[in-house]
């Protein structure tokens, strides 16, 4: 577990921020009853969700590692299940789809868990690359082969393989962090949520022009540029949670939030090539799993390597190497 003192000031004020915002939408939800918004609708549905994904990940930091493991283990597999039934294979992946459940999502948390870095990273992009489409080949069934093929290997890099790099942050050793590689994972997730929530807010507020209305109406140049920034100063507010130095802790924002905002991008490009709206409905308010986590889907490897080849001891020892 981490320091305590800094735990509870991070859940304290992340509990005070859900008290002013239901706050404030339930105020105007009363002001606008006679004339119903699904704006506001939406937004306090969204709200009401946090309260319980807050509750969920408080509960995960009281059992520290096992309990984001097991944790994210499990936001994997609704993610995996919510992408393979929205993108339909057929009879001849059913090995493929077996080993994908019942293999290699287990197999990727426990080299989490074990904290084995060189597996955790091989796994899926090379082991898995290689075995699945050998196991679909088996069945003999060749019709839209490739496309089935992709589908599966994309399933399980968004949903298991990019996912499973925020409990990896638990296992870098970062000299004067020890025992507080939890709160990594605090300042991840609190900064690319925040920069889609404030992305959203400042589309409703100021929004006017289209950044890619073909992929997704909804986002706006205005928006991305004042939900990034703002959340980028969140992000360089709570350095103090962090390895990080303000400045550094503002720019490592920035780059996994551009990254979270590319990776919504992508997950919509998915969405309309398939003909739909949300992967699921799981989370009121949110759509599914990968609706809430599509973002962060892209953010957490690439904040997870930069931590660790610029702050952990091993990435540390080699950038001194590389320098002499």
């Amino acid at each position: 577990m981490p320091r305590m003192p800094d735990t509870l000031m991070l859940f304290l004020g992340i509990l005070l921020a859900l008290i002013v915002a239901t706050a404030i939408s339930e105020s105007l939800r009363w002001r606008a009853r006679r004339l119903p918004s699904a704006v506001l609708d939406n937004l306090t549905a969204r709200i009401r969700a946090w309260w319980v994904m807050a509750a969920i990940m408080a509960l995960a930091f009281v059992f520290g590692k096992l309990g984001m493991v097991v944790l994210f283990a499990f936001v994997s597999l609704f993610a995996l299940r919510e992408f393979i039934t929205l993108t339909p294979t057929r009879r001849g992946d059913y090995f493929a789809l077996v080993a994908a459940f019942y293999v290699v999502l287990p197999l990727q948390y426990w080299w989490v868990w074990t904290g084995w870095y060189g597996m955790t990273t091989l796994l899926v992009p090379v082991y898995a690359f290689l075995l699945l489409p050998i196991l679909s080949a088996l069945y003999g069934d060749t019709t839209y082969y490739l496309e089935r093929t992709a589908k599966v290997q994309w399933g399980l890099m968004i949903s298991v393989y990019c996912i499973s790099h925020v409990p990896l942050l638990l296992n870098l050793n970062i000299p004067g962090y020890a025992g507080r590689n939890l709160l990594l994972i605090a300042f991840l997730v609190i900064v690319v949520q925040s920069s889609d929530v404030l992305q959203y807010v400042w589309g409703k507020l100021a929004g006017r022009h289209l950044i890619a209305p073909k992929l997704s109406p909804s986002k706006t140049v205005e928006g991305f540029a004042g939900g990034v920034l703002s959340a980028s100063i969140l992000g360089m507010a709570l350095w103090w949670i962090t390895p990080f130095s303000p400045w550094q802790a503002g720019l490592m924002a920035l780059v996994v939030n551009l990254m979270g905002f590319f990776g919504g991008l992508v997950m919509s490009a998915i969405k309309r090539d398939r003909g739909i709206k949300d992967w699921g409905h799981m989370i009121e308010g949110h759509g599914g799993v990968l609706d809430r986590l599509d973002s962060v889907c892209f953010a957490a490897p690439v904040f997870f390597h930069i931590t660790r080849y610029w702050w952990n001891v091993e990435g540390v020892a080699a950038a001194i190497r590389i320098s002499m």
